[in-house]
């Protein structure tokens, strides 16, 4: 009913996923004791389906120029965006484990709301949407470093641990490249199969063993699941998203309720402050940045507003790493409210921006409009 109701208003299900997920867990209307462990087990494989399909995105290839393209911009986006999550959990007494926690939640957009945004807007060919993917791709592989620090953090490992599992993240972002760009063809021969049930099946078995194998080295079994994706190329990468878009839909909505069922709602009020705080900032550090970055590409002023806002929304990566700082235990329980009423935030004002923001420019520049789109 909830994702009927989103998609009759052109919104992002998130939201209301979370919304759902707070109603009926913890301090909710109904609590759904046998809905916990369910939920638990499937958002762990929606968050492996997530990475995966995310991975299946990109070639090596594209990484790799995106990478080049648009390293500085990536830089400012890290630095820019990633500070107000810092502060403000130094300022809650949340320790450095929360403050790198909340620096990733605020610092990440939502590549699956942004994608669809561009292409509902019809704005996929405009002169800003490289800028805009450019930086998606950096922030995406910036995951893929962040995430083993940050399960190293909250493992509470010890430094030579840390450093260990650290070099060993690096590591494998290196070797799933080289192979990628040289010998992508044989990763896709061992998964693809032209049976749809055998092809699904090692799909799933693929992705669920080197997640595993990840998360055994803490290294992250979300990192893994992306990395594979990575591997993956050509048709068979496409044909693989194909199959495996309706499963990531299933498991990533069961995540995300799954993550509202372990967030007391009652939690919320005494931090929905802060949560609002965080929104505005992000959101104009977020314009900032896609301004800044489109500029350099000599995009008119209405492209570089158009870039900014399309980097606005917030939503699975936030949330993921909300979760998995959640289950290890490594954070202030009010963090997971804090990041639920962010991203409930985020996720509605994301799109909204984007589609206001012409007309906003267009007010405040009256009449001088630019003459030629982008």
């Amino acid at each position: 009913m909830l994702g009927r109701l989103a998609a009759r208003f052109g919104m992002s299900p998130i939201p209301l996923y979370l919304l759902g997920g707070l109603a009926f867990g913890e301090g909710g209307i109904v609590k759904m004791h046998a809905a916990t462990e369910f939920g638990r087990m499937g958002g762990e494989i929606g968050v492996v389906l997530l990475l995966l399909l995310l991975g299946l995105e990109y070639t090596a290839a594209e990484l790799m120029t995106g990478l080049r393209r648009s390293w500085l911009a990536g830089l400012l986006d890290i630095v820019a965006n990633a500070t107000p999550g810092v502060v403000v959990a130094l300022i809650l007494d949340w320790g450095v484990v929360g403050a790198v926690t909340m620096g990733g939640i605020t610092y990440i957009s939502s590549s699956g709301i942004v994608a669809k945004v561009l292409n509902d807007l019809g704005r996929l060919g405009n002169r800003e949407t490289p800028v805009v993917l450019s930086i998606l791709v950096f922030e995406d592989l910036a995951m893929a470093v962040y995430l083993p620090i940050l399960t190293m953090m909250l493992a509470g490992l010890s430094v030579a641990s840390g450093l260990r599992s650290l070099a060993i993240a690096l590591v494998a972002i290196a070797v799933v490249l080289i192979v990628a760009l040289r010998h992508g063809r044989y990763v896709s021969a061992i998964v693809d199969s032209n049976d749809r049930e055998v092809f699904l099946l090692q799909l799933l078995g693929a992705a669920l063993l080197v997640s595993g194998a990840a998360s055994a080295l803490n290294v992250s079994a979300a990192v893994g699941a992306f990395l594979l994706g990575i591997a993956i190329s050509g048709s068979t990468a496409q044909e693989a998203a194909k199959l495996l878009e309706p499963l990531r839909d299933l498991f990533a909505a069961i995540f995300f309720v799954a993550f509202g069922l372990g967030t007391d709602p009652r939690a919320i009020p005494p931090v929905v402050g802060w949560a609002l705080l965080l929104a505005v900032v992000t959101t104009l550090t977020k314009l900032c940045t896609g301004w800044w970055a489109a500029s350099r590409q000599g995009i008119r002023r209405m492209g570089r507003a158009r870039a900014g806002a399309a980097l606005v929304a917030h939503g699975e990566f936030s949330i993921v790493i909300a979760g998995l700082a959640v289950s290890l235990g490594g954070v202030s329980g009010r963090l997971a409210a804090l990041a639920s009423a962010y991203v409930l935030m985020m996720a509605v004002l994301g799109p909204i921006a984007a589609r206001v923001v012409e007309p906003a420019i267009r007010f405040l520049q009256r009449d001088r409009i630019d003459p030629v789109p982008g």
